[in-house]
This record gives structure tokens, sequence and C-alpha cells, in this order.
């Protein structure tokens, strides 16, 4: 039975300096910056409030990883306060410290995970965080994540660094309690935000939070709400000013009964012009969006750089608009494509023929589940999906295919060298009856085939997956190579 490790010195000189308040901020001032993070962290566990908010006036590196210790420890709302605290007796100060050095506050929990550790580790680590940072150039964005040792600034905002979710329920006390800080900041104090995630919130909080963020710091963006398309028209002009935006997911979008075509496509317009200024976007994500029938050619063309994924699902959309997605979208740069959702049952297949083959360079993802795509249609796109040489996974769940076409299928995908997985139906053949009762024989028998057929032309490796909603509960059923069964198949 091994010993647990003792405690080193470093840790239990800084217990027992803490002891002392008054000597311990006192102390700072002389305290070599190795010595920082783990005095840092012993006050934090000891919630050592007014220590921690002279260590952050002292703080002598570029950022404060505050979040990643939030995230372990969950402090009391006091030691929360207590480091903005600091802050803002830093910010008061004029001229600024000496060792002024804290360019960044960051509160993402997910950020920084090591930093804590490596201080706290082997004396090359600490070395290698000692080194100067080269300042690199950017586009209007700010350097946020390096948490070595800064340059003397001169007076300038201090970032404070969080990913947001917004949404109805218990107050977030730590959240009102920063935007209290930033609003009394006067400009001295600005709130970032990476990671920006709306649910359900009334329009007016969700302003008067967004009136003091940075929105140009805001890189992904995610508005999963049942909005009216004129809710969607008053946000629009926040989603305009976030010029450093890479993705975006919207979802849930639907039209209100009593709006006039006129007001629809004011709204409509609203939103899509604000495409024009997003000179970033790489990740385009639209779920159950109701608008979007006989004007996906507006979202398009408003478009300023080439997309890697694009994701369209759930939604109505006409031949035209498949048309136009297939002739004008920018694929030079597209990994990923979903159209999962999408009804294509009455459409030609051209049209998403033509839009793999341009993207036959690049596609890594394809995601067709769902589409209602026919045989003949399937057929039809098999010689193009047979040219897309970076191909990695491929699905199309949901759909009506003929054992037949799995094998055609196949023998077009084999020689695809990075195709690794692929999402398939249960074929038509595996079916009992028109209520769509699997006949878990048959689907086994067919995995079987196709499984034989890979080990023969020589890709054993390629993993085929065949998945079915249960017709009863909706669930799945997966089959490799023994069947994955919903509770519906289970015996009593």
């Amino acid at each position: 039975m091994s010993l647990p490790a003792p405690p080193r010195l470093v840790d239990l000189a800084g217990q027992s300096l803490l002891k002392d308040q008054a000597l311990a901020i006192a102390a700072l001032e002389v305290l070599p910056m190795e010595l920082f993070p783990p005095l840092f962290t012993a006050a934090f566990a000891g919630r050592c409030s007014e220590t921690l908010k002279a260590m952050v006036q002292a703080w002598p590196f570029a950022c404060l990883p505050l979040g990643a210790l939030m995230k372990e420890q969950q402090p009391h709302q006091e030691i929360f306060q207590a480091a903005l605290d600091g802050l803002d007796v830093l910010l008061a100060q004029e001229p600024r410290p000496r060792r002024w050095k804290l360019q960044v506050l960051d509160l993402r929990k997910n950020a920084h995970q090591d930093f804590w550790a490596v201080w706290s580790g082997t004396r090359a680590s600490i070395y290698s965080l000692l080194e100067p940072e080269v300042a690199q150039p950017v586009k209007k964005r700010r350097k946020v994540d390096s948490c070595r040792p800064g340059p003397k600034q001169t007076l300038a905002p201090v970032e404070v660094l969080i990913d947001l979710c917004l949404e109805e329920g218990t107050p977030d006390e730590s959240l009102a309690y920063l935007i209290r800080k930033v609003k009394q900041g006067k400009g001295l104090l600005h709130l970032c935000c990476k990671k920006l995630k709306i649910f359900a919130m009334p329009m007016q909080n969700i302003k008067k939070i967004l009136k003091m963020v940075q929105l140009d710091s805001i890189q992904d963006l995610e508005v999963n709400c049942t909005w009216k398309l004129s809710t969607l028209g008053k946000f629009a002009p926040h989603l305009g000013q976030m010029g450093n935006l890479r993705r975006l997911l919207l979802s849930h979008i639907h039209m209100s009964a009593h709006s006039t075509p006129t007001k629809e496509e004011q709204c409509v317009s609203q939103f899509t012009s604000q495409f024009l200024r997003l000179h970033y976007l790489e990740e385009l994500y639209l779920d159950s969006i109701s608008f979007l029938k006989d004007r996906l050619d507006q979202v398009l063309s408003c478009l300023k750089t080439p997309l890697e994924t694009l994701s369209i699902t759930n939604c109505l959309l006409s031949e035209s608009d498949l048309t136009h997605l297939s002739q004008h979208l920018n694929v030079s740069q597209l990994k990923d494509l979903g159209l999962s959702g999408v009804n294509l049952t009455c459409m030609s297949a051209g049209p998403l023929q033509v839009l793999i083959e341009r993207a036959s360079a690049t596609l890594q993802d394809l995601d067709l589940d769902e589409c209602g795509i026919m045989d003949s249609q399937f057929s039809a796109i098999l010689p193009a999906l047979s040219h897309c040489s970076q191909l990695m996974t491929f699905s199309f769940c949901g759909n009506p295919i003929s054992i037949a076409v799995l094998e055609d299928l196949l023998h077009h995908t084999v020689g695809l060298s990075k195709l690794s997985h692929v999402l398939y139906p249960a074929p038509l053949e595996s079916y009992e009856d028109v209520r769509g009762t699997l006949h878990l024989g048959r689907l086994a028998h067919l995995h079987a085939r196709l499984k034989q057929m890979l080990q023969e032309l020589g890709r054993p490796s390629m993993v085929w997956f065949s998945a079915n909603p249960c017709p009863h509960c909706g669930d799945r059923t997966f089959y490799d190579p023994e069947p994955i069964l919903c509770p519906c198949y289970m015996p009593v």
C-alpha cells in the first residue's frame, strides 16, 4: 500500500503565510512571480477573500484563468466577487501599479486546464511559461488565450472573458454582479464572450445583457429558441455586430400566421443582410427554419467567405433552392454537408449530384438522413460520391433504399481510402410489412452479406452500421454485427 506524497515545501509555506492576512498582502510586493499561482490556489481553496482581492491587483501575468479553478472547487459567491472587486480597485489606480501585468480575467471553466497544474509541477514546465510571448498579427481579434507574463501596459481596458448561456430560470448572481461591474467600469472593463448560447429568454433581457458585451469578441453563437420571424428581425442587428463570428447555429424560427408578406420579407432581409458583415464565418447550421423555402438564395448570396460546414436540417426547400445551392454555393473549402430532414422525394437528383460533384475534392462528412431519397435518385448520385476522395463518414438513414442499391453504393465507394464509417438504412427487403416492422433475421442476413462483400473487396475495416427508427417509439435499431434493439423488440 503506497503512502500519499508529502506536501511540498512551497505549499506549506503558502499555507503558513495565509494565516496572517496583513503579512500575506504585504508580501505580494516582493513575492517572486513563480510563487503567485500556488499561493493563489491556496488562498482560493481557503476562501481568503481579502488576500485574493489583493492578489488580483498584483497578478504578474497577462491572464488570470480564474474559471479553471471555479470548475474544480466551486467557490462561494463571495470569492468570485472578491476577484472582481480586486479588478475594480486595480482599474481605479492612476498611475497603475509598477507590477501591472493583468490584461485578461478568464472566467471560462474549460479554458487553461493545465495552467494551475503546470505551476504546481516541474521546474522545466514552469520556465516554459516564463518565456516571453511573441505577438501575432491578427484582424480585429484580441489575443486572449495567453497566461504568460505580458509586457508593461499603458492605460488600457482589462478584458473579462466568459462563455454565456442565456436562458430563463434562477437568476445568475455571478452574471448579474459581473454586468454591474462592467457598467461601473466606465469603459475600462470589457466583457468578452467567445461562446454565446441563447435559449428561452425574453428579447428585452437578451438586449440588456448583449449591450454590455463586446459583440465582436463572439466567435460561436447558438440561438436555440422558438422564435417568431419578427423576433429574429429584432435580434438581427446584434448578429451583424459579431464581426469575428466563426460558427452560427440557428434553430426553430417560425412565421406568424398574422404576418403580412411585406413584413415577412422585411424581417428576412433584416436577417440575411447581416451575413454581409460576417467575414470569418466558417460553419452555418440552420435547423427548422420555416422561411427558407424559395429564399435560400438570399442567404447564400450574402455569404462573404466559403463555408467549411453547411447544415440545413428539418427545413422545407424547393427544387429551385436546391438548384441554387448546387450552382452558387462556394464549395472550395466545404468539409461537412448536412441535409438531414430535407424532403427530396419529389425533386430531381440532378442538383444534389452537381453539389456533391462540385464539393468532391474537400467533402469529408455527408449527412442525408431522412431525406426520402428513392432508389433512382440514389443511383444518380453514386458516380459523384465515388469522386469524394476525402470522404470519411456518410450517413443516409431513413431513406427507402433496396439492397441492390446498397450493394451498388458499396462498389462505388470501396475505392475511397478515407471512408471509414457508413450509416445506412435497413433495406426495403428487411421489412415484414408496410407498417415498418423490421424482420431482424432478414436484416442480419443482409448486413452479413454486405460485410462479406467488404471482406472480398479488401476493405474489412470499413464500418457499415444499419440504423432505422422503430415505428413505435422512434428509437433506432443498430446492427453491427449484432442488433442493438430498442425496448419495443425486447421480450416481456
